[in-house]
This record gives C-alpha cells, structure tokens and sequence, in this order.
C-alpha cells in the first residue's frame, strides 16, 4: 500500500512517497478478491474501499501517518514492507547523488541487493506504478531543479491517490545534493546500507528481547498467589521472621527473578508479638498473614505459584 517515486542523478537524490498504511482482516478467499479488485484498479477511492470490503466482511483500517522516506547519512532512503505471518518484508531504495541501491530484506536478512547510477525508480503495485510512470512521463521535464522534480512527484502521487486506494493523499519529499562520483556514490551507499542494515537488527533482537520478557511478565503475573498458603514460621528474631516455602511457592523479585525455590527461606516482618514457630503463614484476599489470627506480614518479594 504504497507509492514511492525517486529520482537520482548528477544533482542528487529526490524522493517523494506517500503515507498510506492499510491492515485487512477477515476470510482468507474474501480477502484475495478485495485485493485482486483493488489492485486491478476496479476500486478507485476509500468510500467504494470501505464499501466493498463491508460486503465482503472484511475489516480494515487506513492510516495515513506512516513515514516511509527518512535521510540516512548522505542518502534518502525509501521502505515498502508487507508483514506476513512470521515476518516483514522489506523493499529498499537508498538514492544519493550519482547512485543508489535496491535492497530487498526478509526480517533483517538480506535477500538481494543491486547498484544503479541514475535513473527514476518507482516502487508500488502493479497499477499505481503504471498510472505513475504514464505521468511522468506526461509530465516530466528534463534538466530541471530537485525542488521542481519533487513537486512533479508530488502532483503525480496527488493524482494517482485520485484514482486508487492503495495510495494515500498525504506525502513526504525528501533530497539530498552531496557532491559524488558514480564509484565515491557507490562506496558512501555501501558503508550506510551496512550500517542501516546492522541497525535493523539490533532494533529486532531487542523487540524480541522485549517481547520475551513481556510474556516473561504476563506468564508469571498470572501466577502471583491471592490467595492460598505459603508456608510456615522456621525461625524468630524479634519483628523478622524466616519462613520455610511450601512445595508449591516460589518468591520473585520485581524483575521476575528467583530468590527463594520451593523448601527454601524467606524472610518477613510482623508487627505481632504473637507469633510462634510453625505457625502458617497464608495469603487472603491478596494479604499476607498469619493463618490463625490474620496477623499481617510484611516482605518485599513477590509470592507465586510454581
């Protein structure tokens, strides 16, 4: 769900792209017929969109925020991605002066990678891209300013967005003018798309670290006791109390760590001069207490289940 148009040459790098993100869900059968008339240019706006996908029940949201052009050192770079169900696919161009790269990423893997010198590069669906080309070539002319190619890209992508969905109306245009040879162009694009690429993969290994320790959370916030016995009084000193964990308790610290296994000691605080060894220690109602007179009990480690 994307039009990106870039233009690199002699003068620099010009791209212009627009914002549209649209996420389906619903029948897998239904869904491809929505598709197919959509890509096939027999929808042409969002109200027949959204129409068309309610007769065919399925849901879909359209946003037009998404940033798909961003400056990476001296280039422009431009993504188109499809998430599937275990991964994203990523379609990149990064443009400069004299140069750009085509660069095709499954996940953070690197899947193909080709080198270009100048030239306009269109990337969408099949339809957009030829209603795209038909006006530029329209349209274009040559030997003009950056400025002036960015606004043709943007009357371009205005009028494509008339006629299909798949392109939003709301879009980005970004340039970049260092001064490159063809093989110094070459040489800057390596070296930033090594580094983007390695950047993608350092931001994937630490969302998979988050979500890991996000189901980490969840899987041990459903096991923290409300109610239940935990164990019994082994020891007394004063106000601190050590108490043995039955075989079904654990206790965690605030990062879900293990401090204490089942059999081992934990240490609490009581306010009650009543307290005797073998005592049982329980959670009511999600209060830590003395079993037999609900004495409360105080400690800072988080009692769960096994």
């Amino acid at each position: 769900m994307s039009l990106i148009i870039a233009y690199m040459g002699k003068k620099g790098c010009v791209m212009t792209g627009d914002k549209r993100r649209i996420g389906y869900f619903g029948d897998k059968e239904n869904l491809q017929t929505l598709e197919n008339e959509l890509y096939g240019g027999k929808i042409t706006n969002d109200e027949e969109f959204a129409n068309r996908a309610e007769e065919l029940g399925i849901s879909i949201k359209i946003t037009d925020d998404a940033s798909k052009l961003k400056i990476v050192g001296n280039c422009v770079r431009g993504e188109v991605s499809t998430k599937g169900t275990f991964e994203t696919k990523r379609r990149r161009i990064y443009g400069t002066t004299n140069g750009y790269q085509l660069v095709e990423l499954l996940g953070s893997e690197t899947k193909s990678r080709k080198a270009g010198e100048k030239g306009i590069i269109i990337f969408g669906n099949n339809y957009a891209k030829k209603l795209a080309q038909n006006l530029i070539q329209k349209k274009w002319k040559a030997s003009q300013s950056l400025k002036y190619m960015g606004e043709v890209f943007e009357d371009v992508l205005s009028e494509v967005a008339s006629q299909t969905p798949t392109v939003g109306k709301k879009f980005d245009t970004l340039i970049q003018q260092p001064t490159y040879s063809a093989p110094t162009a070459q040489q800057h694009l390596n070296m930033t798309i090594d580094h983007d690429i390695k950047v993608l993969i350092k931001f994937r290994q630490d969302l998979t670290e988050k979500l890991v320790q996000q189901n980490i959370e969840i899987e041990m916030a459903e096991k923290i006791i409300d109610n239940g016995d935990i164990g019994r009084v082994v020891s007394i000193d004063g106000n601190m109390l050590f108490v043995q964990l039955n075989d079904k308790t654990q206790a965690m610290d605030g990062n879900w760590q293990q401090k204490a296994a089942p059999g081992q000691n934990v240490l609490m605080f009581t306010e009650s001069d009543n307290v005797k060894i073998g005592d049982k220690v329980v959670i009511k109602n999600e209060d830590l207490c003395l079993k037999k007179d609900k004495s409360p009990l105080k400690c800072d480690i988080i009692l769960c289940s096994l």
